[in-house]
């Protein structure tokens, strides 16, 4: 199963900024509700894209300068980072197809494995 790695404001800029792989973002908080509910979510993408997407989370409330950095008002907040581009995000619970949707997740998923023919 792929790992959800934990995040800081020490680490964000190598793990996520500086990743060549797209990163989903998690900003929770150990206290918030709708945070636990989108956990499994997360850990639903973070298998089906393991190797092509990483997915990581981020305490809010132990790193206040990447909530104030990125605009977080409200958790969960869910950003996608792209490599070279703005990212993008999404407030609240979502379940893991609007995540799919909404970041266009489906184009980094791995091939599916070519089926040999049956011998006949």
């Amino acid at each position: 199963m792929a790992e959800i790695k934990v995040v800081t404001d020490a680490t964000f800029d190598e793990m996520v900024i500086n990743n060549e792989r797209p990163v989903l973002v998690d900003f929770w908080a150990t206290w918030c509700g709708p945070c636990k509910m989108v956990a499994p979510e997360m850990e639903k993408i973070a298998a089906k894209y393991d190797g092509t997407v990483d997915v990581v989370k981020v305490d809010v409330d132990a790193n206040p300068s990447l909530s104030q950095k990125y605009g977080i008002m409200s958790i969960p907040t869910i950003a996608f980072f792209r490599p070279g581009q703005q990212p993008m995000g999404v407030v609240g619970f979502r379940p893991m197809e609007q995540l799919e949707q909404q970041f266009s997740l489906a184009s980094f998923a791995k091939p599916a494995a070519p089926v040999e023919p049956a011998a006949g």
